[in-house]
């Protein structure tokens, strides 16, 4: 599932390409995806303008000058693909190969003025598009009760402190929760923790004050690195440029079962272990 760097990176390539355009059509070929898509409402949104491009969790949001907002979770496989007047094909999204991006899984297609369309994509339909009211998203049940942002100053050590009071939970848990921090998933959390010298089954309760600005600094680092970098290609993430996102390339735990800590001054053997039904990657030695 993309998680805020990917998705980070998709709204600034969207943001490129699809900003102050109008959308001239929508063509909807299949409206079943994770929730139904409201094919009148959306038909509406024809002659309306892009006025800004958003991001909150891992949540996009296309917002219209007519008052209304595309909202788009992209779930385990959907994605974006711009199409320019030359018919050139961009990637702005990832687990996938451009030539394998088979029609039958193109639900959406907006197509814009200057000849610009953008497809939605998605093999497993898990991901989905609603409309909203643009004053009605703070309070939709996808964003009510997330927690704040982690690159945003209200993630801090006194928020941090606070929530963390008597909770007797493991550390991997209370970052994958979305209630606690919004965004994260579980390739950053793990390296997040690995960069803090923590062990993801650490009881949050009992990490010290030192640990924890030491840990928020971590995910910051590792999100702002994630994201520099274009995004993690598990499988062939690609910008609309056509970049590939390679922060696979700097993963220190994730998906490095048995192979050597990357601290070198540690011995330590990577190992692999299931929390909450997730993968989980850490070094026994350094991780405490």
């Amino acid at each position: 599932m993309p998680e805020l760097p990917e998705v980070e990176v998709v709204k600034k390539s969207l943001k490129k390409i699809i900003y102050d355009l109008t959308i001239k059509n929508i063509e909807i070929s299949n409206k079943f995806l994770r929730y139904k898509i409201d094919v009148k409402l959306m038909k509406k949104m024809v002659k309306s303008k892009i006025l800004s491009i958003t991001r909150r969790s891992k949540y996009l949001f296309i917002n219209l000058d007519n008052d209304h907002t595309i909202m788009v979770h992209l779930g385990m496989t959907g994605k974006f693909i711009i199409v320019d007047d030359n018919k050139n094909e961009y990637k702005t999204s990832f687990y996938y190969n451009l030539i394998d991006t088979k029609p039958a899984h193109n639900h959406l297609k907006f197509k814009f003025n200057k000849k610009i369309i953008l497809i939605y994509n998605d093999v497993r339909k898990f991901g989905f598009i609603k409309i909203f009211k643009t004053k009605d998203i703070p309070f939709s049940s996808h964003i009510l009760n997330l927690g704040p942002e982690p690159l945003s100053k209200e993630f801090n050590f006194d928020y941090f402190k606070k929530n963390i009071k008597k909770r007797k939970l493991f550390l991997k848990d209370l970052l994958m929760s979305q209630k606690f921090v919004s965004g994260l998933g579980n390739i950053y959390v793990n390296e997040a923790i690995f960069l803090s010298k923590l062990s993801p089954k650490i009881i949050v309760k009992n990490i010290s004050n030192k640990k924890i600005y030491i840990l928020i600094s971590s995910i910051k680092k590792v999100l702002a690195k994630a994201i520099k970098k274009g995004g993690s290609s598990i499988k062939n993430f690609n910008n609309t440029e056509g970049k590939k996102g390679n922060f696979q390339q700097h993963f220190n735990v994730y998906g490095r079962q048995g192979k050597s800590c990357t601290r070198s001054n540690c011995i330590g053997i990577i190992k692999r272990t299931v929390i909450s039904n997730r993968s989980t990657f850490f070094c026994a030695i350094c991780q405490k």
